[in-house]
């Protein structure tokens, strides 16, 4: 063979090699350059600290995102004024994860409502704003009957139990309202260790189970409530009578959720479904209830002592009003919680037919007391569907003091509203106690997030009381807000809500639609 002939078979020998070389290791070269980036992908979402449901379903959390960023902008808008079962639109919840972040939060082109549609709400601006001289500004609780008073937030986080909620999302919550300044209501499962890690205040629940407080036939247990009550951590005590999302019923735990923990701190079996009764088993009538809460403010050691409930049959509410009279015994405050409040395990009934909504509930509670001449002696405080600032003035304006959320602080959490909080299977962490997925919700990073929420809310809130021309809360009345009634029509909150005068109810010539609730009333019986 000559140098040319070989040189000829090995132009031809060389490039057929390689040929087969890269037919043999090209896919593997292509499988290595796509299998690679998956694989630092995934390493990366189960350790980074950010989004808790890309620690849970890494790489395939990513589509979730991915048309999220795709979807048209204007999509499902919640009308604010809706209280009738609408779901909260992605756009409110999109907008408590940027205030959570810490993102801007500002909108392009204008109002996205029809502002024409019935049910459409505003709050009229004045040519004179005001400067608003408070940017922290506190409600005092207890100043009459407490030596222990409690200076609350106009907003607070609303009752979410832990058992209801994982260990982590409760320090989270806790580790928020401490760096935020604002009160964190316990839900009626008891004080846990996970409430008090991180030192935010607390407002205790007693429900009628008397987690935390409690015998073992059930019935409350004095010393174990002054024990807990007294610490310094706890700032006021909440009686709870009922709950809007489910009226009549006790709460509800799933058996799924029941750990060993829990059976200790609530003193419940374990492997069943904890259900609280529902009624109280420590009283039966106003007076009772009344005489209850004194107990309890002198064993807290002075500290505020109220109670919640959603508004059903007018006269019960009036009967404890007239119970105040009779007995000279007011609380420190009243939670109102409206109809359209959440809950993580209820009947479909419960949830979307019971119970009055917050708005009338609100009214209500304030106007019969200012009918009593009771007003100033207790503070309101309103819980249901509040996540926006607007939401806050609303009810403000209705005579609330503070406010309570609990969706808009799952939604800083990071909650996504996949309703398994019943099945012990959320995706985010939050409503679970499987370790595999709580443990995945960063407390650092979430608890920043609910108070950054909190810090914006406030902002927006006192941002709106200066557009309106006033300078603290006190100062907003219904007749700041405006609703439309219909297309051609447009009416104030007071002119749509009663508004009674101090102590209406106690002449002689009662308000005509008050008369026949306020002559059922009895402050012996409900």
């Amino acid at each position: 063979m000559t140098v040319k002939q070989g040189f000829t078979l090995l132009s031809i020998a060389v490039p057929a090699v390689l040929v087969l070389l890269s037919l043999i290791w090209l896919p593997f070269l292509w499988g290595f350059l796509v299998i690679l980036p998956i694989i630092v992908l995934g390493l990366w979402d189960i350790t980074q600290r950010k989004k808790t449901l890309l620690r849970l379903y890494p790489i395939i959390g990513h589509f979730r995102y991915f048309l999220e960023s795709v979807r048209p902008e204007i999509q499902q808008y919640f009308i604010e004024s809706d209280t009738n079962g609408k779901p909260i639109s992605r756009e409110f919840r999109n907008l408590v994860y940027q205030r959570a972040k810490g993102d801007r939060d500002t909108r392009p082109f204008g109002t996205v409502f029809d502002v024409y549609r019935t049910g459409y709400e505003w709050i009229n601006h004045s040519l004179a704003p005001s400067k608003v001289l408070e940017q922290n500004p506190r409600i005092i609780f207890g100043s009459l009957h407490c030596s222990q008073p409690y200076a609350a937030s106009p907003l607070n986080i609303s009752a979410m139990s832990y058992g209801a909620l994982s260990k982590t999302a409760i320090m989270a919550l806790n580790k928020g309202a401490k760096a935020g300044d604002f009160a964190h209501n316990t839900g009626e499962g008891g004080v846990s260790p996970y409430h008090t890690k991180h030192g935010g205040d607390l407002i205790w629940q007693i429900g009628t189970g008397y987690f935390g407080c409690r015998m073992d036939d059930g019935a409350f247990c004095e010393e174990q409530f002054a024990e807990i009550a007294q610490r310094k951590q706890i700032k006021m005590i909440e009686v709870k009578l009922s709950q809007g999302a489910k009226p009549g019923h006790g709460g509800i735990l799933p058996a799924a959720k029941v750990t060993q923990e829990i059976v200790d701190i609530r003193h419940v079996k374990l492997g069943e479904d904890v259900i609280s009764p529902p009624s109280h088993s420590a009283f039966s009538t106003p007076k009772g209830l009344l005489e209850f809460i004194v107990k309890l403010r002198k064993l807290s050691d002075g500290k505020p002592t109220g109670f919640k409930l959603c508004i059903g049959h007018k006269s019960e509410f009036l009967s404890i009003c007239k119970a105040m009279l009779e007995t000279g015994i007011t609380p420190d405050f009243i939670k109102i919680d409206g109809g359209e409040g959440g809950t993580g395990a209820s009947p479909i009934e419960l949830t979307n037919s019971v119970v009055m909504p917050l708005r009338d509930a609100v009214s209500f509670v304030n106007n019969a007391l200012v009918g009593v001449s009771l007003r100033d002696k207790i503070r309101l405080v309103a819980a249901g569907k509040i996540i926006s600032a607007f939401h806050m003035v609303k009810i403000i304006a209705l005579g609330a003091d503070t406010v309570n959320s609990a969706r808009g602080m799952m939604f800083a959490l990071g909650c996504i509203q996949a309703r398994h909080c019943n099945t012990d299977a959320c995706p985010t962490g939050i409503a679970t106690q499987n370790p595999t997925r709580y443990q995945a919700l960063d407390v650092s990073d979430k608890g920043e997030r609910v108070a950054h929420y909190h810090k914006a809310m406030i902002h927006h809130l006192m941002d709106l009381l200066a557009v309106a021309g006033v300078r603290s809360t006190d100062d907003i009345k219904p007749h700041h807000i405006q609703r439309r009634v219909s297309e051609v029509e447009v009416k104030s909150y007071a002119e749509i809500y009663d508004v009674l005068q101090k102590g209406d109810l106690l002449s002689t010539e009662l308000p005509k639609h008050w008369q026949k609730d306020w002559n059922l009333a009895s402050a012996n019986a409900w």
